[in-house]
């Protein structure tokens, strides 16, 4: 059995597959399956990808799955139920990874890691070669919690979490709520780094580019689209531990915000969040921020 797998949810996107395959293919180390999770596309992804099914000269599984559109988290949820492989790390259809991306994580791994660590956390690169925010702390471990909250002193860009298979289905399956696709799956990160930090990388495990209509496009619309599933994430931010006031009223205005869109009743929202004092100071910016999302989305 590989030790990793790279899963990749996409959605009607045919046309930039091949590129992350054909990364795939020039990897110095093999030692992986490739799990493609097709969202539903209505283009000629199946098409595609059925050569590569059947393709054993390259050294490497690819397997292919399709499912019903349900959005990226869902994507993450079938690529966990599958994978039994002792690592898992997403690649979107939409980047690739370096040619040695796979050997320095798995070096890497059999060096320093163990049942210690949620995983490894790396690098993301845009398709120019610049990093996309500064390197990672010069520590052996950083907690994705820290990260998110500001204790690093560094810009805080994109990273690639290589994840222990184990701890990803402890977590999973992510919620999902009728018509919302734009729950993100680092939700399930920071779940895992409430008991685990992860080894650090600094080295580029990704090329990122960003498509019109991805995860990262349009944030206003997502919050307008997706209200459950933001309220949700930030109720996970609420509950977090040590974080600074200005944190906390920042992420009760979002609360309060999302919790309206969805029509929560206000004293289920307000039963359900941990820092109830923040939610009332919160409340009336929270009113104001969702007149905006509702004229902007």
């Amino acid at each position: 059995m590989p030790a990793l797998t790279i899963f990749t949810p996409s959605y009607n996107r045919a046309d930039l597959l091949p590129r992350g395959y054909e990364a795939l293919k020039r990897q110095t180390n093999k030692d992986f399956i490739w799990m493609i999770v097709d969202d539903g596309s209505t283009d000629n992804t199946s098409q595609i990808v059925k050569p590569w099914l059947k393709d054993t000269s390259v050294g490497f599984e690819v397997q292919y799955m399709k499912k019903e559109n349900g959005g990226l988290h869902t994507g993450y949820n079938t690529a966990i139920e599958y994978a039994n492989t002792e690592l898992m790390v997403c690649v979107d259809s939409d980047d690739y990874m370096p040619d040695d991306a796979v050997e320095k994580i798995l070096t890497f791994w059999k060096k320093n890691g163990s049942k210690k660590y949620a995983g490894i956390i790396g690098l993301d690169y845009d398709l120019e070669g610049n990093r996309i925010g500064d390197f990672l702390p010069n520590q052996k471990t950083v907690n994705l919690i820290d990260l998110l909250t500001g204790k690093y002193n560094i810009l805080n860009g994109d990273r690639t979490n290589v994840i222990r298979t184990e701890l990803y289905k402890e977590v999973a399956p992510m919620k999902s709520f009728p018509g919302e696709k734009n729950f993100n799956p680092h939700y399930m990160h920071l779940e895992i780094s409430k008991k685990y930090d992860f080894l650090v990388l600094n080295e580029n495990l990704k090329f990122v580019e960003y498509q019109p209509g991805g995860m990262s496009d349009s944030m206003l619309h997502q919050y307008y689209s997706s209200p459950n599933s933001f309220a949700e994430t930030r109720k996970l931010y609420l509950s977090l531990k040590g974080t600074s006031w200005k944190f906390k009223l920042k992420h009760s205005i979002h609360y309060v915000s999302s919790c309206i869109l969805a029509k929560r009743g206000m004293k289920i929202a307000y039963t359900e969040t941990s820092e109830k004092f923040y939610y009332i100071v919160g409340f009336l910016p929270g009113i104001l921020l969702n007149f905006y999302i509702r004229m902007k989305g």
